[in-house]
């Protein structure tokens, strides 16, 4: 059992408060999911929970976590420069227990989440793996630690199908409690029986943490039902209350008529106005409980706003991409052969693949044969944001780099849409979550009108109540969209074609989405 105490977490940054007074235990077989809007600390949460002297650097951390001597295991969202400069067979040999760990034992590891058992004492460096292999060597270092609380910070993303199916059966299988957070609806759904939701209410001003023993698609339904019914339950009240309110203002307004035109020659009218107003005087007052009491509509955060505009569209014909490439190499490695991809029109195609096979690797040389193009309008989202973010920047720098007011209006409105504060907006890029920054990307790619996106796990750090927003968009996007992803719903809605990325090339899924509806 791990209890956590009346937990308040405070930014320093803009004094915001984003976790208060949170208090939860949890128990043997407790598969909990936090989930909220972008911004709203979740990762942070997970950092305060597993050393709060990790986010000592930026936030204050107060109340009690009990662990009763039970080890936690954290899978981190990203890993520190420390860690990715080390190789990988001493980033293994500092886990507790490494050594002491039967062969057989590594191997049956390494095969469960598709390693290769000699990685364990590789000289290579942990930052030269792709974000699937890092993210496997972490749950790989947790399977050997053995702890008694796993706190998963986006385990899901990057790491391929067949690893994902092993994953949820991990999560679902788990008599250790485990605490996670994920984008990936599909494995929430299959795996988690309580939901953390962190909301900012009241203009993101008021932080509020719902704690549910349901499913995850029970709670989105309870919670959907149970709004719908206050909403029209205040909708009627106020009705109710606008009618009466009408009848009284008139009663009101003739008392005041006949109190006006009273004669002083008579008392007997007078003192029945007197009553009168009494009893005016006494309706008002009731109908001002009546309206304290009255039942409010929900306070709760808006979903995110984002849409295309009617100039990204890309005509039927049109030749997007014609790629050919003999030879896909990595740092000298030969991962495929005899690459072709022909793109035409508004299709939406997606690369799928294990991890290493070099997805990343090739869509980098999509982009860049894409972003010369002067027929297009291309842009592309990395795995790695830093790719093209300049992290010392501000969001409307990023946006309207011109600094001329009318850009820098148009830019603040649109990170208003996607419920980024002021406050957010005059951080720097490096400050904000991963999904704070993959909205950059997307309010770029809508302000200059691109008709072709390149997108590198584009929903990989986006909420579960984010991604539908961001998969609808998609969907009605007019233009080309060629992606990597291993998102199953993402798959499964969004594109058109898939392919593998296998050693002898790309392979096309003549049954669409087959890859998706598999598992």
């Amino acid at each position: 059992m791990i209890q956590i105490r009346n937990l308040s977490v405070a930014l320093r940054k803009d004094l915001r408060v984003v976790i208060e007074d949170f208090s939860l235990v949890l128990n043997d077989g407790d598969k909990a999911v936090i989930i909220g809007e972008e911004g709203n600390g979740k990762s942070t949460l997970l950092k305060a929970i597993y050393d709060a002297k990790a986010i000592a650097g930026y936030a204050d951390v107060e109340g009690e976590i009990l662990t009763f001597g039970a080890k936690i295991g954290f899978l981190r969202q990203e890993l520190n420069d420390a860690d990715k400069r080390a190789g990988v067979g001493a980033y293994c040999a500092a886990i507790d227990g490494f050594w002491d760990l039967p062969p057989g034992e590594l191997t049956k590891i390494a095969r469960a989440l598709r390693l290769d058992s000699g990685l364990f004492f590789s000289e290579q460096t942990v930052g030269t793996l792709s974000g699937g292999e890092r993210v496997k060597l972490q749950i790989a270092r947790l399977l050997i630690e053995k702890p008694g609380l796993y706190l998963l910070d986006e385990p899901s993303n990057d790491i391929d199908l067949e690893t994902l199916a092993w994953l949820e059966k991990f999560i679902r299988n788990s008599l250790i409690p485990v605490l996670f957070v994920s984008h990936d609806e599909t494995l929430i759904e299959n795996t988690a029986n309580m939901v953390l939701h962190i909301e900012l209410v009241r203009r993101k001003t008021h932080p509020r943490i719902t704690v549910a023993r349901l499913t995850y698609r029970d709670y989105i339904e309870r919670r959907a039902s149970g709004l719908a019914r206050q909403t029209q339950r205040a909708r009627n009240e106020k009705d109710e209350y606008d009618t009466k309110m009408d009848r009284f203002r008139q009663i009101q307004q003739q008392v005041h008529h006949d109190q006006a035109s009273v004669s002083r020659q008579d008392p007997h009218g007078g003192q029945l106005l007197k009553k009168k107003m009494r009893a005016v005087k006494s309706m008002e007052r009731r109908f001002d409980k009546e309206h304290e009491s009255m039942t409010r509509l929900p306070d709760v955060e808006d979903a995110i706003f984002l849409k295309f505009g009617p100039g990204s569209v890309m005509p039927n014909g049109k030749t997007v991409l014609d790629f050919a490439l003999d030879k896909l190499e990595h740092d000298g490695v030969l991962l495929a052969r005899n690459i072709h991809l022909r793109v035409t029109g508004a299709e939406k195609v997606c690369i799928i693949g294990r991890n290493g096979a070099g997805k990343t690797s090739l869509l980098r040389l999509i982009a860049a044969q894409l972003l010369t193009r002067k027929d297009i309008r291309a842009a592309y989202m990395p795995q790695n944001y830093e790719e093209m973010l300049d992290f010392a920047k501000t969001p409307v720098e990023f946006l309207a780099p011109s600094g001329q007011k009318a850009d820098v209006t148009k830019a603040m409105t649109y990170l208003g849409s996607v419920k980024y504060t002021a406050d957010e907006m005059s951080h720097t890029i490096d400050e904000l979550s991963g999904g704070q920054k993959g909205k950059l990307f997307l309010l770029k790619m809508i302000l200059d009108g691109a008709d072709v996106l390149i997108l590198d796990e584009p929903t990989r750090n986006f909420s579960p109540l984010s991604n539908p927003v961001l998969r609808g968009v998609l969907k009605d996007f007019g233009g080309a969209v060629i992606s990597v992803s291993h998102d199953r719903k993402f798959i499964a809605e969004v594109c058109s074609a898939v392919y593998t990325l296998t050693e002898t090339g790309l392979e096309l899924d003549k049954n669409q989405n087959a890859a998706a509806k598999s598992l």
